[in-house]
């Protein structure tokens, strides 16, 4: 069944980003954000993924912790 989420203090900016770009996409800004939230809600955390491929990995995997701030190094050097 189908569940209601309200978001309250959405940024001024970022509601008339949103409604342009639900416009653009010829699409209410209830459709437009209900189709991000679905791509959101399908897209695995780095968490998620550690987890799920874990399992998979040859000998003992990697703590989190070292993933994740190599991940953070990765970013930090663009």
């Amino acid at each position: 069944m189908a569940k209601t989420i309200q978001v309250r203090d959405v940024d001024d900016d970022t509601h008339r980003v949103l409604t342009a770009r639900a416009e653009a996409a010829g699409l209410s800004l209830s459709q437009y954000l209900r189709s991000e939230l679905d791509q959101l809600a399908g897209r695995l955390t780095v968490r998620e993924a550690f987890a799920l491929f874990a399992d998979r990995l040859p000998g003992k995997p990697l703590p989190e912790s070292v993933v994740l701030d190599a991940i953070r190094s990765g970013r930090e050097g663009r």
